[in-house]
Formats: structure tokens, C-alpha cells, sequence
């Protein structure tokens, strides 16, 4: 009898327990845990590199505003993801390559990023990219974004091609290779 009432009171206590995790104490607690379950994290803000590079040249800059992150995506059309080199990290001035020229960029950190592609067709010299050296990226605008604050092309020299990306902090960011793109994602928060 001990026996049976012993294992009807641990199946009541667990019942009542299961029933009480399973009915959220608040709605703000779930979604707070949901918004944070899906943005990205562990990115990181060190300096990422991958040595490769190609001739392909690059012909567009654009940028895109997630949930999680603002993105950079660099267009290298005929680019293979393994001929995709890099070098993203954060500096404390942006110095045009070759010149050594600082070129100013507006925000509270500034991300470099070099893409080992030219802007510039190799064979004739002919520009791919209607970027000018320390001017806004084109056809770029951040109005309503939450990281990224200024866009600088610091132009190509020797085959690959520079950019500064004012963002709001130093904060963690990631780099995709991908078949003809460079993905740089700039997360909103740590």
C-alpha cells in the first residue's frame, strides 16, 4: 500500500510539474527567448583572411538590412567560391593601398574590406566598378540601418580591390565565400 502511494504521488508531482513548464509564465519572456534564439552568435570581431584571389573582376557593391545583422555583399560574377580571397577586419584608420592615403570614414569603427578580385578588366584596364576613391560606395544607402553608418571605396591596386565600412561599434561580424558574391555580415548587437 506505502508502494502504490508512492508512485501515485511522484505521477501527481510530475504531472503538475510538466503542466506548469508547459504554460509560459508570460508572453515577453517567450519571445524575448525566441529573438534571441535566432539571431546568429559567436562570429566574433578578429580579422578573418582567406588567401586566394582571381581575375575575374568585381562589378557591383551592395548592402541588405536583416533581422540580426546589416550585409556587405560584394558581386564577382564567374567567380568560383574557393578563387574568392579576403582579408576583413577592423583597423583604426582606412589607408588607401598603393598611396597610402587615409581616407575618412564616418561611424564608431571602421570594418576593411579587401577582396583579392580587381575592379578593373586585367586585359584593357577598363573599370568594372563606378566606385571613385574615398566617395560613398554607389547606388548604396543606409538610410534605416542599424550597424552600418558610411560606405568608402578606397579603389584597386594590384588585383585587389579595398573598402571601408563604417559601422556603429566594433561588433561581431562573419564572411561567406560563395559562388560568385563576398558576404560580410555585421551583427546588430554582441
Amino acid at each position: 500500500m506505502v508502494r502504490s502511494r508512492t508512485i501515485w504521488a511522484t505521477a501527481a508531482l510530475l504531472t503538475a510539474t510538466l503542466g506548469v513548464a508547459a504554460v509560459p509564465a508570460d508572453a515577453a519572456p517567450v519571445t524575448a527567448t525566441r529573438a534571441a534564439a535566432a539571431c546568429p552568435t559567436g562570429w566574433g570581431s578578429l580579422g578573418k583572411t582567406y588567401l586566394a584571389s582571381t581575375a575575374t573582376p568585381l562589378t557591383n557593391v551592395r548592402t541588405g538590412r536583416h533581422d540580426c545583422y546589416d550585409r556587405f555583399v560584394i558581386d564577382v560574377p564567374g567567380a568560383g567560391s574557393g578563387e574568392l580571397g579576403f582579408s576583413v577586419g577592423y583597423v583604426d584608420e582606412l589607408y588607401q593601398d598603393g598611396s597610402g592615403r587615409p581616407i575618412p570614414v564616418g561611424g564608431g569603427a571602421i570594418l576593411e574590406v579587401r577582396v583579392n578580385a580587381p575592379s578593373y578588366d586585367p586585359e584593357t584596364g577598363t573599370s568594372t566598378y563606378p566606385g571613385r576613391v574615398a566617395q560613398p560606395l554607389p547606388g548604396v544607402n543606409l538610410t534605416g540601418y542599424r550597424t552600418f553608418q558610411d560606405t568608402r571605396y578606397a579603389g584597386s591596386f594590384e588585383g585587389v580591390t579595398q573598402f571601408g565600412l563604417g559601422v556603429r561599434a566594433r561588433l561581431p561580424f562573419q564572411v561567406q565565400r560563395l559562388a560568385d558574391h563576398l558576404v560580410v555580415d555585421v551583427a546588430h548587437t554582441w
